[in-house]
This record gives structure tokens, C-alpha cells and sequence, in this order.
């Protein structure tokens, strides 16, 4: 079935098959509204790719509809893409709550980028267009102003979650459970719900449970504490502040992410006392026990404060014997091997490492397990279910709640990246799919490069470049020197004396056969060396560098 002209679209661009890059697509008519702009980071495999952003092709061609770009909160997998849209896309306006803005402005500081069009939301707000309605539900999450948005079409309402827990007992605002139930009494066509956790059963953990574990370790352990956590984890870092605050502790800040939310929360009120923190000089006339040091790497980056901690290459702090580090975090999947380096780097060191376990509940998530999302699919009611925000393997166990919470699974949609979905007065179906993808960002280029180029990184990451240099005198088409081979990342030159000649040699006859042929090009010389080298190469290393051929065309008359 096609979409008609009078159907809702929903589209995916980012965010499903995958943690990060979220970005969906509202689509009535000549109207389009796009939930968050998010960025995910390149996994190692992805060589000296800095982000990884949305296929923009859809906006493109549809840029002339968009209304308006709607944030739920100020996580980068939601925020973290908007300087490379503003670069692709005019968008009239941004819809952000507080703390989102004020990220998303530094971040567009950051990228030499202007933009004037920004609206600060809140619970109270209300966004109408001609065809759409928006309003914003307080939700529980790991960072203040955090929202879902319900959005009221001609063809029913779409209630898209945001990040969300349900925390009875939260250091920030409760979840509007009531306004929740409210939408859900005027009828919800379709519930777009975050799965980061569907594979964890039961209830997350209340912060105020992990609040109450740091404090105990913060009173109690008697030299100096390194704490590492999410710098966007807002509220963790204020009970810390407060925390050391009650137990005459000062803090020192290292990261720059950690410094940039730790002035955010200062301007925002979210954190009372500067004079709680300090420059780390001042700490000289301060006992062990009245140091804290907040820094980034609890997912074991490789720059990172705590990392260059752990490896004796930070320009301020060196681990003493008594230090306690605590890792007030889970690793995310795909950073455990980065983490463990860290950790078993610290031990070497001397110093006590403190993480989160069944035993010690120093970290919670900030997004709900199983029970959370079934509690919400039981409170919104939606004629329809479309998990959102998660691996595949999380989409497909979310829609299984959905099933055991009496949705028809006739009417749970697992979608792609790319995919659609159409409401209209039918009901809703999967409409054509649009261009979808990831487009890679290196330095300051989008899409420049793709994974053509991304294999040949990984080759020259894996077996290196082989170069042969030839000196051709055009007029009598022979070699005036010999072939000069030269690597990198191949093998040493100097130690391979041996291996180089034959290379060196190898070179020579194909130059000289293929100048034998009249006809020949200098493309057709530097194709033949690579077609013949490479099995050569391999034969005797078992390798597969980059071949790269170089000809200088010496003109030599004598």
C-alpha cells in the first residue's frame, strides 16, 4: 500500500539497529517535523572517522516542508548530529529544552556555526503548525530537561518517548505519569518507545540508591578519590559536588566534556556552590582525604582523562598508593576491552579500583528495563507499537513486550533505518522505504569518505603501502634506473635488503615487458605492476599492501 495524500508518515533515518544517530521523521502533507538529530561514534574498525550522522537525501529532496526540529534532551545520540544538519539542511527552527540548548549552542560555537532560530521548550509548551500539535512530557532520564513528545496528526497521535526510566524516587523530577495518562485517554495511534535496556529484566536501579552508595564511599575512604562517570550525566555529578560538599571535600575537574557540564550546571542553578570546586594548584595545601578528582574515561577512551591517569602521562596527577578510583559507570557495548586496559592498568599502579557490580550499585542506568517499558506500553495504550532507539536484537525483545502487553503483533512494526510506517484512517501500515544510511565525517568534511576508503585504511592499517618509484625516458621507453621501492608499514626497508631486490627486480621485468608494447599507456604500466606484484608480494610474505606506482617522465635526449 502507497501513502495517499491525506496519510501521516513516519520515517527513520537514525536510530534503529543501532545505539545513536536517532532521528525520525513526521511527514503530513507540505509539513515535516524531525525528532532529534543525533551523532554515533565510529567503532574502532571505522579508521579516522570522527562521527557517524544520518543519510540526509530525504530532507534534501523534502527541504522545503520541514517546520521544525524537535529535541528530547541533550545526549549527543540525539543532539550530536544538529551542527552537520545546520551545514546541509535549512531548518526554520529548533525546538530544545533548556539544557539542551545551551549544549547544542556550545556545540555550534565549537563549529564557527550561527543560528538565531532557537526555542527553548518545557512541560508547558505547546507547538502548532497547521497540520500538527506537539506537547512535551516530563520523562526521567540521566540529564535534566528531559521530554517525550506526543504529536497530534489528522491521522492520530504519535507519542515518541525520548530516553526514559521510571524512577520513584529520582534525584530530579518525577516522570509525568499523569499527563502520560492523560494523552493516553484521548487516544494514542502509535508509541515510538525507547529499547536501549529490553534485555534487561526487571527495574533499573533509583539514583537514589546509587547516591547513597557514592556518599558512603566518599565518607569513608580516607586519601584521595578519582571518580570517573558520563559527563552528561548531570545529575550524578551534582550529588557528588554535594556530596563532597558534606564530607569537606574539594573537586577537581579534568576533561573538557566534564568541565563544559560542570560550568553548564553551575549557570543553570543545578549546582549551588562554585567554591566546591577548585584548580588543582590548590590542592597542595589540602589533605589526601579532602581531594576528589571528577574526570572523564569511564569508558576507557583512549584520551581521556582517566586513561592518561592510568598510564602515567598526565601533565597534572600521578596515581599515589592510597588513591581509590571509582568508576561510576557501565561499560557500553563495544568499550569492556577499553575499560579492563584501564582498570588492570590502575591495579598495576598500586590503587584501589572501585566498579559497579551486583554488590556495589555505584552506577544506574538511565534508561528503563523490561518492567519500565512494559509499565509505559500499559500507561499509553497505543493502538500501535514501533520500538525505537536500539540494536536489533533490543527492537525485536521490545516488541515481544509489546506482544505480552496485549498489543496484536499485527500492529508492532520492526523497522530500519530508511523504513516507514503510514497512519492513516485504515489504521497503519509499512509504506516505501526511503535512502538511508551512514555518512561518515572526517575532520571538518561530510561524506567525503565511504567504505571504499574505509577499506583501503584498514589494508594500510593491516599490511602497509608499498611504493615503486620509475624514472622513464619517453623517447627510448626504458628504465634510466633502476625501480626504487620504498614502504611504510610493510616491512623495514633496511632489514629486508633481500626482499626489496626481488621486489626492485620483480618491477623491472614488468616495466620492461609492458614498454615492449607500443601501444602502452603509463594507466596500463601502473595497472600491469599492480596486477602482477600483488600475488608476487603475497607469494613470498603472505601479505597485501597498497600498491601505489609512481612514474616520472625523464626527458633525456642523449
Amino acid at each position: 500500500m502507497k501513502e495517499d495524500s491525506t496519510s501521516t508518515s513516519i520515517t527513520a533515518l537514525g536510530g534503529l539497529g543501532e545505539v545513536g544517530k536517532n532521528m525520525y521523521v513526521i511527514t503530513h502533507k507540505e509539513e515535516i517535523i524531525i525528532i532529534d538529530a543525533g551523532v554515533m561514534f565510529p567503532t574502532e574498525d571505522l579508521l579516522g572517522v570522527d562521527a557517524v550522522i544520518q543519510d540526509y537525501t530525504y530532507l534534501k529532496q523534502n527541504e522545503e516542508k520541514i517546520v521544525g526540529l524537535v529535541i528530547t534532551h541533550g545526549h549527543e545520540d540525539h543532539i550530536g548530529g544538529i551542527p552537520y544538519l545546520l551545514q546541509s539542511i535549512r531548518i526554520p527552527k529548533i525546538y530544545a529544552p533548556k539544557i539542551a540548548a545551551d549544549l547544542i549552542n556550545k556545540k555550534l560555537v565549537e563549529h564557527n556555526q550561527m543560528y538565531q532560530e532557537m526555542e527553548i521548550v518545557d512541560s508547558k509548551s505547546v507547538i502548532k503548525t497547521k497540520y500538527f500539535e506537539i506537547e512535551f512530557v516530563n520523562t526521567t532520564h540521566s540529564i535534566p530537561d528531559s521530554y517525550a513528545v506526543a504529536i497530534h496528526t489528522p491521522n492520530g497521535t504519535i507519542f515518541e518517548t525520548g530516553d526514559f526510566k521510571f524512577d520513584l524516587t529520582p534525584i530530579g523530577p518525577m516522570a509525568d505519569l499523569h499527563k502520560m495518562a492523560d494523552i493516553s485517554k484521548r487516544g494514542v495511534k502509535i508509541l515510538m518507545s525507547d529499547s536501549t535496556n529490553a534485555l534487561s529484566s526487571g527495574f533499573s536501579t533509583s539514583e537514589n540508591v546509587v547516591d547513597e552508595a557514592l556518599e558512603n564511599i566518599i565518607n569513608k575512604h580516607p586519601a584521595r578519590i578519582i571518580i570517573a562517570t558520563f559527563a552528561s550525566n548531570i545529575y550524578r555529578i551534582k550529588h557528588i559536588a554535594e556530596t563532597c560538599k558534606k564530607h569537606n571535600r574539594k573537586i577537581v575537574v579534568f576533561g573538557r566534556s566534564m568541565e563544559t557540564i560542570v560550568e553548564l550546571a553551575l549557570n543553570n542553578g543545578l549546582i549551588q556552590d562554585k567554591t566546591i570546586f577548585v584548580d588543582y594548584k590548590e590542592t597542595k595545601s589540602l589533605k589526601k582525604n579532602e581531594i576528589c578528582i571528577l574526570c572523564t574515561g569511564s569508558q576507557g577512551e583512549p584520551l581521556a582523562a582517566l586513561s592518561r591517569i592510568a598510564n602515567g602521562i598526565h601533565k597534572q596527577i600521578t596515581l599515589l598508593p592510597d588513591d581509590l578510583v571509582v568508576f561510576s559507570s557501565n561499560p557500553i557495548p563495544g568499550n569492556a576491552s577499553s575499560v579492563n586496559k584501564v582498570i588492570n592498568k590502575l591495579y598495576l599502579k598500586g590503587v584501589k579500583v572501585f566498579t559497579n557490580s551486583e554488590f556495589s550499585d555505584i552506577h544506574a542506568s538511565g534508561h528503563g528495563k523490561q518492567e519500565e517499558q512494559k509499565l509505559m506500553l500499559r500507561l499509553i495504550k497505543p493502538e500501535y507499537f514501533m520500538p525505537c532507539h536500539g540494536e536489533y536484537r533490543m527492537l525485536k525483545k521490545h516488541a515481544e513486550l509489546g506482544e505480552a502487553c496485549g498489543i496484536p503483533k499485527e500492529n508492532i512494526f520492526i523497522c530500519k533505518n530508511g523504513d516507514t510506517v503510514i497512519l492513516d484512517k485504515d489504521g497503519a501500515h509499512k509504506g516505501e522505504a526511503v535512502q538511508a544510511g551512514d555518512v561518515y565525517v572526517d575532520g571538518s568534511r561530510i561524506g567525503d569518505i565511504g567504505s571504499v576508503v574505509i577499506k583501503d585504511r584498514k589494508l594500510m592499517g593491516n599490511d602497509g603501502i608499498l611504493l615503486t618509484i620509475l624514472n622513464i625516458n619517453p623517447f627510448t621507453k626504458k628504465l634510466l634506473i633502476k625501480p626504487n621501492v620504498t614502504t611504510r608499514g610493510f616491512v623495514m626497508v633496511n632489514e629486508n635488503s633481500e626482499l626489496i631486490n626481488q621486489i626492485e627486480k620483480k618491477v623491472a621485468s614488468i616495466v620492461s615487458n609492458t614498454l615492449e608494447n607500443s601501444n602502452y599507456s603509463y594507466t596500463d604500466l601502473r595497472n600491469q605492476i599492480i596486477l602482477e606484484l600483488h600475488p608476487f608480494i603475497n607469494e613470498l610474505t603472505g601479505r597485501h599492501p597498497i600498491i601505489l606506482p609512481v612514474i616520472m617522465e625523464v626527458k633525456n635526449n642523449e
